[in-house]
């Protein structure tokens, strides 16, 4: 099973043929500036197209504190996003209060574990717009 750095890298190399396929559901690459280093931080994450964009979450798998990469992008919303084969810039945002439930139940249809991790953290999961451009 693909995971972290490796799954990126077949990711890649393959344009998404190798990995945007995964368990059941689908991943994007997104990269991220860091926020303390400047330097690009690549992360698999699974993700649904929503409206002109794509929406991912920052799940952490429940954990009180949220990913890095979404730490990075709080700093520096200019990112990259990989589908498939298919490589662009994006501006990442947090969904707002009133945008959040109808996103977050399109990604518990993509996979249903974001309910559970919610229950596992008092805090509040964010989803993420990634829009082009």
């Amino acid at each position: 099973m693909l995971f972290g750095d490796e799954h990126v890298r077949r990711y890649e190399e393959t344009d998404g043929e190798e990995g945007h396929d995964w368990m059941g559901t689908t991943v994007l690459v997104l990269t991220t500036t860091g926020r303390r280093t400047g330097k690009k931080r690549k992360s698999a994450l699974i993700y649904r197209p929503y409206g002109d964009g794509y929406l991912v979450v920052a799940s952490n798998g429940g954990a009180d504190t949220p990913p890095a990469w979404y730490l990075n992008l709080q700093a520096a919303p200019a990112v990259e996003v990989q589908v498939r084969a298919d490589r662009f810039a994006a501006t990442a945002r947090t969904a707002t209060a009133a945008e959040k439930p109808d996103r977050w139940r399109t990604m518990t249809a993509a996979w249903p574990q974001y309910d559970e991790y919610q229950t596992k953290t008092d805090r509040e999961i964010a989803v993420v717009v990634l829009e082009r451009g």
